[in-house]
């Protein structure tokens, strides 16, 4: 049997991302040794009757002692909490590393206060469900997915090829870019449609109770899908808005811009506009399929009941 990319793997969260990283990392052999910590006992507990890992603890320095690699799981907004408990532990050669949808704001609050020695090395699976705690993990949950690593410029080749390694291992296609562009690209893929679906849902929740009832009742895909988006981890897209808003104001003023020009086509009666417009975005849709990232079944593969 081969030896693991890491001996001692240290899980700051337990949620979803955490929880499925212990659970495809066992899978696939690659770590000798998983410590699993999270902040409130009864989340611990839950893990421990998971058997999600070998060494459960509440405390961070604790879990980050003797480490081989660090993976924190935690809303952006607590990243800085999270480097100052585990500096002083981390030994030398150790990696550390995330899984935040933001990544500007994540090196800024860690790189400086880990120590020299210490790999720093920022990640973003691009996976994840409406669904939150360690019960909601799965280890195929990465499969097929892409992990975007976002190395500093001084950055060891080789514990970045290494990490790169751990997310394939985990099932996950790996790509690198900077941090800064990473913020841009996911502002618009995840962060804005995330945005505007907590946006649209709210509007409805807002409407007079006769109203707001029947929107439920009748609600088609669309709407229905947008609740399913609106139903994510309230804290973790908090601090994604507010780590990430220069992206995302950039990205907001390009799609209220591109929603203008629609109203207007759409109060002129311009159907060519409408449909032009409609025509070429069939052609990302297509692009997703393509690349593998979603199904091209009917009814986005929907699972349907015989009655």
């Amino acid at each position: 049997m081969a030896e693991p990319l890491f001996g001692r793997l240290a899980l700051i969260g337990i949620g979803l991302i955490g929880s499925s990283i212990a659970r495809a990392a066992r899978a696939n052999g690659l770590a000798g040794e998983i410590v699993v910590q999270t902040r409130r006992s009864e989340t611990l507990e839950r893990a421990r009757e998971l058997g999600l890992g070998d060494v459960y603890t509440t405390d961070m320095a604790e879990a980050a002692r003797g480490a081989d690699l660090v993976i924190a799981s935690v809303p952006v907004g607590a990243s800085d909490a999270v480097a100052q408990a585990i500096a002083p532990v981390l030994k030398p050669g150790a990696t550390v590393s995330d899984v935040g949808s933001v990544k500007t704001s994540v090196v800024r609050q860690m790189a400086s206060l880990l120590p020299e020695g210490v790999h720093f090395v920022p990640a973003h699976p691009i996976a994840g469900t409406e669904y939150s705690g360690p019960d909601a993990g799965f280890a195929e949950l990465f499969r097929n997915r892409w992990c975007i690593l976002t190395p500093l410029e001084d950055a060891d080749p080789e514990a970045v090829d290494r990490l790169s390694a751990f997310w394939q291992g985990l099932g996950a296609r790996v790509e690198r870019m900077s941090p800064e562009h990473h913020d841009l690209v996911l502002a618009i893929t995840s962060h804005i449609p995330h945005l505007i679906a907590y946006n649209i849902v709210g509007t409805a929740a807002d409407m007079e109770d006769s109203l707001r009832s029947e929107v439920i009742k009748f609600s088609a895909s669309g709407f229905r899908d947008f609740t399913r988006i609106a139903a994510s981890d309230p804290v973790m897209w908090r601090d994604i808005f507010l780590h990430n808003k220069d992206a995302v104001l950039e990205m907001l003023g390009r799609f209220t811009e591109d929603l203008t020009a629609l109203q207007r086509a759409i109060r002129r009666g311009d159907g060519d506009t409408l449909f032009e417009h409609f025509s070429r975005t069939r052609e990302i849709r297509r692009g997703i399929v393509e690349q593998g990232q979603d199904t091209a079944e009917p009814d986005f593969g929907r699972v349907r009941t015989q009655g």
